[in-house]
C-alpha cells in the first residue's frame, strides 16, 4: 500500500479527555475517531489491526471445531422473556421499539437467541455436541463509557456457544476453548493470564477469564508465582487464620476520638496497627439490616457477602437507615450493644479469630478499644470469607503465598450448564427416545477490547509498538525525496514491489513530507520494521534498516543493508 493512496491521519496531541495510554496513542495514531459518546469509528488502520486479530480469532476457533454463524443484533424481548433476563439484565441493555411497538433490544449477548436456534435445530443426541460462534457489534449502554474502546458501547467482540448431552461433554469442550483461547492470546503476542472468575450476569457452574497484564487494568487478579493457582479477587478464597483465637488481654474501654471517623484515623490516633481494627459495613438484604464486620486494613468484597444466603440483592444502608438502627452518625458504629434480635452479623473469618481489638462504641467520637467476642458481645451469626485477598495471604491452594497484579479482561469462558436451555426448553432425545435437557458452555473474547489491550501493553514515549501479528503493516519503507529523486524513486518502487510480491505487507511511505514527520508517524503508528531510503545512503550503496524495538527492550539501533544484499536480508527477516 502506498501512503498517498492511503488514508493517514496522525495527530501531534489527543483530546482531553484522553485517559488512558491506549485512548491517546489510537486517537493519535488515526486508528480511531470519536463520533460519540462511547462510539468510534475505526479508521483505515485501525481497521487493519482489528481484522488481523479477526483472523487469528477465528482460525483457532476453526481449528478447535467451533462452526461460524451470524446472529441478528437486534432481538425480539420475547427471547429475553423466556430466559427470565429482559426485566434483570439491567439499564445496559438499550431496548426499542418497531413500528408496530414491539419491544426489542440491540444485543448486548446471545445467549437467548443461539438456545432459540438450538431448540429448533436439534432434536437428536447424535447432533451433539455441537459449538457455534460468531465475530459480530455488540451494544451495551455503558453508564459512563470511557477509555476509548476499552469500554464503549459499541463493541466488536467473538462469541461461542457449546450445547452438548451431558456435563462431561461439556467440560471437554470447556477444556479444548480454553486451550483456543490460549493460542489466541499467544499468537497475538500478548502476555496474559488465566484466572478463575465469578460467572456474574451470565451465570453458570464455572469460569475463567483471560486477562492482559497491564498496569491500568480495571481487575486485580491474585495469583500465586509458587504454583499454577489464579483467580479474579472477586473469587480468590481468603483462607481463615491458621492461629486461633487468643484470651483476651485487656478490658474493654472507651476511648476518645473527636475526629477520627476512619480505621486509619483512629489507628494513628491510638498508635496500633491498622490490623488491630475491625469496621462495620451497614447493608440492606430487603427490609432487614445487616451489619458485615471486616478487619480495619480490609476490604469487603460484594461479589462473595452477595453469594451468601438471603444476600443476593443486598445493597449498603443509607444514612437515615443507619441513624434509625444506631442512633448515631456513620464513623462511629461497631458490634457492641447491637439488637441482635434485629441486626444479623456476619463476620469475616479473620475477624472471628480477633482479641482485644478497637471498634465503633455506636456513640459520637468514641470508639472502644480491648473488645473480645463472648466476653463483650455475642459471637457473629455467621462466620465467612468475605474480603478481598490481599498480597501475602496464603494461596488456597496450599502452595505458597499470593501476590497481586492489575490485568484487563479480553476473554471469558462460562461452563453455563443448563440455566438457558432449561428456562428455553432446549431438549434433544437421548438413546432411549427421552428428552433430556441441554447442557451448555458459552465463550467470549473481545475482539475490538483486544486492540486496545496490546497498546497498554506494547508502547513509549513515541507511540505504539506492535506484535508483529497485529500489526497493520509489517514493514515500512520510509522513502525520503521520493517525488524530487528518481533514484530514490526507483529503489523504494522495486524494493516494495519485490517484498509485496514475497507476500510481505509494506507500506510505502512516498508522501512529500519531511523525514521527521514520516520518521514520527511510522513510530506512532507502530509498524515493527522500518527501511529508509535516501540519497546519501544511496551513494554509498546502502540503505538503512531499523526496528521499532529491540527483542532485549533497549533502543533499537539502525543497521546499514547493502542495497544488492536488501531483498534477501529483509524476506529472511520478515518471513520468519
Amino acid at each position: 500500500m502506498r501512503a498517498t493512496r492511503f488514508f493517514i491521519s496522525t495527530t501531534k496531541e489527543a483530546p482531553s479527555e484522553a485517559e488512558l495510554v491506549s485512548h491517546k496513542l489510537m486517537l493519535r495514531a488515526g486508528l480511531i475517531k470519536r463520533l460519540g459518546s462511547g462510539l468510534y469509528t475505526w479508521m483505515p488502520l485501525g481497521l487493519r489491526v482489528l481484522r488481523r486479530v479477526e483472523a487469528i480469532v477465528r482460525e483457532e476457533m476453526n481449528r478447535a471445531g467451533a462452526i461460524e454463524l451470524l446472529m441478528p443484533a437486534v432481538q425480539p424481548a420475547e427471547l429475553w422473556e423466556e430466559s427470565g433476563r429482559w426485566a434483570v439484565f439491567g439499564p445496559q441493555m438499550l431496548k426499542i421499539k418497531d413500528r408496530h411497538q414491539r419491544d426489542f433490544c440491540f444485543g448486548p449477548t446471545h445467549e437467548e437467541v443461539i438456545t432459540d436456534v438450538a431448540r429448533r435445530e436439534i432434536r437428536s443426541y447424535r447432533q451433539l455436541p455441537v459449538n457455534f460462534y460468531q465475530i459480530q457489534t455488540k451494544f451495551r449502554d455503558e453508564i459512563r463509557p470511557r477509555f476509548g474502546v476499552m469500554r464503549a458501547r459499541e463493541f466488536l467482540m467473538k462469541d461461542a456457544y457449546s450445547f452438548h448431552a451431558d456435563r462431561d461433554s461439556l467440560v471437554a469442550t470447556y477444556q479444548t476453548m480454553y486451550d483456543a483461547y490460549t493460542r489466541v492470546f499467544t499468537r497475538l503476542g500478548l502476555t496474559f493470564r488465566a484466572v478463575a472468575a465469578d460467572t456474574g450476569a451470565i451465570g453458570g457452574s464455572g469460569s475463567h477469564e483471560f486477562h492482559v497484564l497491564a498496569d491500568s487494568g480495571e481487575d486485580l487478579i491474585a495469583y500465586c508465582p509458587d504454583s499454577g493457582y489464579a483467580a479474579n479477587v472477586e473469587l480468590a478464597e481468603a483462607l481463615a487464620p491458621a492461629t486461633p483465637r487468643a484470651t483476651p488481654g485487656e478490658a474493654m474501654r472507651e476511648v476518645d476520638t473527636p475526629k477520627q471517623t476512619t480505621c486509619e484515623e483512629v489507628a494513628a490516633l491510638l498508635g496500633i496497627p491498622l490490623a488491630n481494627t475491625v469496621k462495620l459495613i451497614a447493608v440492606m438484604a430487603g427490609e432487614k439490616m445487616i451489619v458485615a464486620l471486616l478487619r480495619g486494613d480490609h476490604m469487603l468484597n460484594e461479589v462473595k457477602l452477595a453469594k451468601l444466603e438471603g444476600m443476593a440483592d443486598f445493597r449498603l444502608a443509607n444514612e437515615a437507615e443507619i441513624r434509625a438502627a444506631f442512633d448515631c452518625p456513620p464513623g462511629f458504629l461497631g458490634p457492641v450493644g447491637l439488637d441482635r434480635g434485629r441486626i444479623q452479623v456476619i463476620a469475616d473469618r479473620s475477624v472471628a479469630t480477633m482479641s482485644d481489638f478497637v471498634c465503633g462504641a455506636n456513640k459520637p467520637k468514641l470508639h472502644l478499644a480491648g473488645v473480645n467476642f463472648g466476653r463483650d458481645l455475642q459471637e457473629p451469626d455467621v462466620v465467612a470469607d468475605i474480603r478481598n485477598v490481599v498480597a501475602g495471604d496464603p494461596s488456597p491452594d496450599g502452595k505458597g503465598s499470593l501476590a497481586l497484579c492489575r490485568g484487563i479482561e479480553v476473554g471469558h469462558v462460562f461452563q453455563l450448564g443448563n440455566k438457558y436451555s432449561q428456562a428455553m426448553n432446549a431438549t434433544y432425545l437421548d438413546e432411549a427416545g427421552q428428552a433430556r435437557t441441554m447442557e451448555m458452555g458459552c465463550y467470549g473474547i473481545g475482539v475490538s477490547r483486544i486492540v486496545a489491550a496490546a497498546v497498554e501493553q506494547h508502547h513509549d514515549e513515541k507511540g505504539i509498538i506492535w506484535p508483529t501479528t497485529m500489526a497493520p503493516f509489517l514493514l515500512v519503507i520510509v522513502a525520503i525525496g521520493y517525488g524530487k529523486s528518481e533514484e530514490v524513486r526507483n529503489v523504494a518502487d522495486t524494493l516494495y514491489a519485490e517484498l509485496s510480491a514475497a507476500g510481505i505487507d509494506v507500506l510505502l511511505d512516498d508522501r512529500d513530507e519531511r523525514p521527521g514527520v514520516m520518521f514520527a508517524d511510522a513510530e506512532l503508528i507502530g509498524l515493527p520494521h522500518r527501511i529508509t531510503v535516501g540519497e546519501r545512503g544511496l551513494k554509498d550503496g546502502v540503505i538503512e534498516y531499523q526496528p521499532r524495538h529491540s527483542a532485549d527492550g533497549k533502543a533499537a539501533k539502525a543497521q546499514a543493508v547493502a542495497l544488492a544484499e536488501a531483498k534477501e536480508f529483509l524476506t529472511g527477516l520478515l518471513k520468519h
